[in-house]
């Protein structure tokens, strides 16, 4: 099982895809319980709803399930949103609050740092290789972090989402016109949107975010309600995706040439 998917392309564009994985070894499935196996946080269908978007940027997607190790978490553990529910390095619950594991069998600390090395560590890696080797090429890199959600989930937010979240850690992430073309295109959409409201951004933005060195980062949250069925088996809808598909493409072509016209490069050349 190939652990972290990359594909390589020449652009200023990087996808990073950490949560759309469903892989989960056998002897760590047997210790889920039947929440848990439901697998039901995933980023369902999120490299296909980006698919083709934007022919020349580099992907890079984890292939592993959140439940075996969160690949957007601090490998530390430390809470990215203190004093609201969230999830944990190694989830104990799913986005419910409800337990995953089976009585008894959650993963010890030293069975998550051997998860961490194994699983965590690598995504990473490949992800940062791919940061460095567009910045090297271009000058600047964006890294347009790819996520999706259930539209309400009570024990995370209240209310229902926005289709559009826009996170940049209110701002630290990205030059502020990185952010303005993201949000500039999710409020004309006719879509509901926000910037930085429930999610700014999780660690993979957050730790590679440093516009003063080139590295733009920024996280884009949809609601699934926007292009699949939020209940199982998690059915693509193709109508709703194809109205969303093309919001997505406008973002990523105004980044790629906020990129390629030299204004980045002027706020972040590489050191």
């Amino acid at each position: 099982m190939t652990v972290v998917e990359v594909q390589r392309g020449q652009g200023p564009i990087v996808l990073g895809q950490p949560h759309g994985g469903t892989f989960v070894p056998e002897e760590i499935h047997a210790r889920l319980n039947q929440t848990g196996r439901a697998l039901a946080d995933t980023d369902w269908h999120i490299n296909r709803l980006y698919k083709g978007l934007l022919g020349d940027a580099t992907v890079v997607q984890s292939r592993v399930h959140r439940y075996v190790i969160d690949a957007n978490r601090d490998p530390a553990g430390q809470s990215l949103y203190p004093g609201q529910n969230t999830t944990t390095l190694v989830p104990l619950t799913d986005f419910d609050g409800r337990p995953i594991w089976l009585e008894g069998q959650e993963p010890s600390e030293d069975e998550i740092e051997e998860r961490r090395e194994k699983f965590h560590a690598p995504y990473h890696a490949a992800l940062q290789e791919e940061l460095e080797r567009v910045r090297v090429r271009h000058g600047v890199v964006i890294l347009f972090d790819c996520h999706s959600i259930r539209s309400r989930i009570p024990f995370l937010f209240d209310g229902e989402l926005p289709v559009f979240n826009t996170g940049t850690n209110d701002g630290t992430t990205c030059a502020p016109e990185v952010a303005q073309a993201v949000d500039a295109v999710a409020r004309a959409s006719g879509c509901t949107a926000v910037l930085n409201g429930r999610f700014k951004g999780g660690w993979t933005t957050r730790n590679y975010g440093r516009p003063d060195k080139g590295i733009h980062a920024i996280q884009m949250e949809i609601a699934q309600c926007a292009y699949m069925d939020e209940t199982s088996p998690w059915t693509w809808r193709a109508d709703r995706a194809e109205r969303l598909r093309p919001h997505l493409k406008e973002m990523l072509d105004r980044l790629r040439a906020l990129a390629l016209s030299g204004a980045l490069a002027e706020k972040g050349a590489p050191k």
